[in-house]
């Protein structure tokens, strides 16, 4: 595969071939990985179940292992900072399969190349065929390679909340009374937490 949404750039390559085991064999799968610049550089691992979803308590576990082969591999030269963290609502999209799992779901893609004179798509995920994802926008329904891909993440909307705040409670990272506090509050169109 010519693009990797996982890890784009060399460097994330490589730090994806040394982790992916580790985090695999915790029971976990890599959404995406990045090596981020600025003064000290942070290597940024986004991670969950293999059904969703993930805990702190499993993120620091994650981290705890990582660090622990980083330290013996040593592939960042520089100091760094590890930050470990699950994929978030408004996840970005990385594997051929999270086009799936997400279809009926606004999503924003963007393309290596011009397709059809544009580079950027949004609309709502309308499954995969192949190894194209389906997305319908304004003007029908449209199939993108997935190796054209170069972004893809869900957007934001109060479906979107609810679907993940189901998902949680069920996997029970979220208990009972808090979900149904923030039902009520975004119910009432609250913006509290």
């Amino acid at each position: 595969m010519t693009n990797d949404l996982i890890a784009k750039a060399a460097i994330d390559r490589r730090l994806a071939e040394i982790v992916t085991p580790v985090i695999e064999d915790l029971g976990f799968e890599l959404v995406r990985i990045r090596l981020m610049g600025g003064k000290t550089s942070t290597l940024q691992i986004m991670a969950e179940r293999p059904e969703g979803g993930i805990s702190v308590d499993e993120c620091a576990e994650i981290s705890t292992a990582v660090s622990a082969v980083m330290d013996v591999e040593d592939p960042i030269v520089d100091e760094y900072t590890l930050e470990v963290s699950s994929p978030g609502i408004d996840r970005p999209l990385t594997r051929l399969k999270d086009f799936e799992t997400f279809e009926g779901y606004e999503a924003r893609i963007e393309t290596d190349e011009l397709i059809d004179g544009r580079r950027r798509f949004k609309g709502v995920l309308a499954g995969v065929e192949g190894d194209e994802v389906l997305i319908n926008i304004e003007e029908g329904t449209v199939g993108l390679k997935f190796d054209w891909l170069s972004d893809a993440k869900l957007i934001l909307t109060d479906e979107l909340i609810r679907e993940m705040l189901r998902q949680r409670k069920a996997a029970g990272i979220i208990d009972e009374d808090q979900f149904d506090d923030i039902e009520t509050d975004n119910d009432t169109g609250s913006e509290e937490d």
